[in-house]
């Protein structure tokens, strides 16, 4: 970590020698950003954060759906590695609904659990997502306090048949949603974006009053579809629902760097803002955000499923107005967050991410490929601009056909197929730089093409062969595992009584 003096009241020496480190990670479009190009321009504060620090442009997520991705963010490894996978079915995305027996394994290191040795204190506000079983709860994996869910905000259910998801302030539920904090689906009215920012706001007072270096995780959902916003945002985007609650997730991001700026923190503060996952755009165009010029959304390893907004604010030491095109990784905020701390990543096992510092600070481009997974296969690898395809499927007919489309309007002979297909001896190629769309694949006779498949193979053999899949933790479901009584119930009286437990395969049918 950078060393800082601060002159603190009546010029007495304040010395903070950590730097404090946020994550913003909500699940948004690539296109969503007035900075990355979305016409309506409804993005300021996102717009100003970039101009204010780096702009990456070539960022990626772990895996195309939530889950996995937060599952890597936090552990800074692969999804494959850490459990976050399921071999029921081929090159499936599995997540964490409510009946999922598995979670974050106890040997996996979490981001917050290696910070506490450099005195942070860890909060995580909004979704959770790596499992809900009490084994599995943040409070047990390096977080100081909590205030969010578990899983999504789907509901309301009938309690009977599958209860409404639990909403916890630290070890205990407050409530359930659609309950206790109202989610209307007829308006898409809620004030929960709200809540999360107030509980942003006093968690950075709270820390800076008491000159602790903090992490904080805001992991807010309201983009999620059913999307919501709250009434003064409702009705106030040319976009729609989702887009009201793109503008009120802008509007607080910029209320919590301008509380880091009041405090005088911002700049022992470094903040990145990210997703975790493309644009859904199943819910297309009602409810769907955009992922520019980019193939396809969630649920995908094309391009649309995979690169994310992403934006590093660090005043006073990230050089404004930055554009950056390193290849980055969600994983990289595990290292890039243990590096600000003064701390080495574990070296006990294998960590994908990379510290961006050099990036970020003086520039540096370092050589790396990404590797993209859906489930248990290697979709693709991107290494440079190109990015050879080794399997291709956005869904199966039978799903296509039943209306579940992760391509609306936009069908590429050959490569948005409905049957997996297989790649592995002549892959499809793509130069990302003159073909952002991945709609025109290289001729395999060309010469470019040899070259770089060749040098993608190399890389893929390499990762293949020091690859040891962790344990799959999203193949088993009981719908006893639900959260029926979580911690805390019987004090609100929200304790429902819990099926008969009957574990099954779990279907992923994507």
């Amino acid at each position: 970590g950078t060393m800082k003096v601060l002159r603190g009241p009546k010029n007495v020496l304040v010395e903070r020698t950590l730097t404090s480190s946020g994550v913003f990670l909500l699940q948004m479009g690539w296109g969503d950003l007035g900075a990355l190009g979305e016409p309506s321009k409804e993005t300021p504060n996102l717009d100003q954060m970039a101009a204010e620090g780096m702009l990456f442009l070539d960022f990626y997520t772990a895996s195309p759906l939530c889950s996995p991705s937060r599952a890597a963010l936090l552990t800074g490894r692969l999804p494959v590695r850490n459990g976050f996978y399921t071999t029921n079915g081929h090159a499936r995305n599995a997540y964490t609904p409510q009946d999922i027996v598995g979670g974050i394994p106890d040997s996996e290191l979490l981001l917050p659990e290696l910070l506490k040795k450099a005195g942070y204190t860890n909060k995580i506000i909004g979704k959770w997502h790596l499992g809900h079983r009490p084994q599995f709860h943040p409070l047990r994996h390096g977080f100081d306090e909590w205030f969010g869910s578990p899983n999504c905000h789907f509901g309301p259910y009938d309690s009977s048949e599958r209860p409404n998801i639990p909403v916890y302030r630290d070890w205990d539920m407050a409530g359930r949603y659609y309950e206790d904090f109202k989610i209307d689906l007829k308006t898409g009215e809620a004030n929960l974006t709200q809540l999360y920012l107030q509980e942003a706001l006093d968690f950075i007072s709270k820390q800076q009053a008491s000159q602790q270096p903090f992490f904080l995780y805001w992991a807010i959902d309201a983009t999620h579809a059913p999307v919501y916003a709250s009434k003064q945002f409702l009705g106030t985007s040319q976009r729609g629902l989702y887009g009201d609650a793109v503008r009120e997730i802008d509007d607080s991001v910029g209320k919590i760097l301008k509380h880091l700026q009041q405090l005088g923190i911002s700049e022992n503060t470094f903040v990145f803002f990210t997703s975790d996952n493309g644009a859904a755009l199943i819910s297309a165009p009602k409810q769907g955000g955009s992922n520019g010029p980019f193939l396809c959304g969630k649920q995908t390893t094309f391009e649309g499923g995979m690169r994310e907004p992403a934006i590093a604010w660090w005043p006073g030491h990230i050089p404004a107005g930055g554009v950056s095109h390193q290849l980055g990784s969600v994983m990289d905020l595990f290292s890039t967050s243990l590096s600000l701390a003064g701390l080495q990543p574990p070296s006990d096992r294998q960590i994908d991410g990379i510290d961006l510092l050099p990036v970020i600070l003086q520039g540096k481009l370092i050589d790396r490929p990404i590797f993209y997974y859906r489930g248990n296969e290697l979709m693709a690898v991107r290494a440079g601009l190109y990015k050879a395809h080794y399997w291709t499927w956005s869904n199966s007919w039978e799903e296509h056909s039943k209306g579940i489309d992760f391509c609306p309007g936009q069908s590429v002979a050959g490569v948005t197929t409905h049957t997996q297909e297989e790649h592995t001896y002549l892959p499809l190629l793509f130069h990302l730089g003159r073909d952002p769309g991945e709609k025109y694949p290289l001729s395999f006779a060309s010469e470019e093409y040899q070259q770089a498949v060749e040098h993608i193979s190399g890389l893929v053999q390499q990762h293949k062969a020091t690859l040891v899949p962790g344990q799959p933790q999203l193949n088993v479901c009981d719908q006893a595992v639900m959260n029926w009584a979580p911690p805390g119930c019987e004090k609100l009286g929200k304790c429902l009584k819990a099926p008969e437990s009957d574990p099954k395969k779990c279907s992923w049918p994507h």
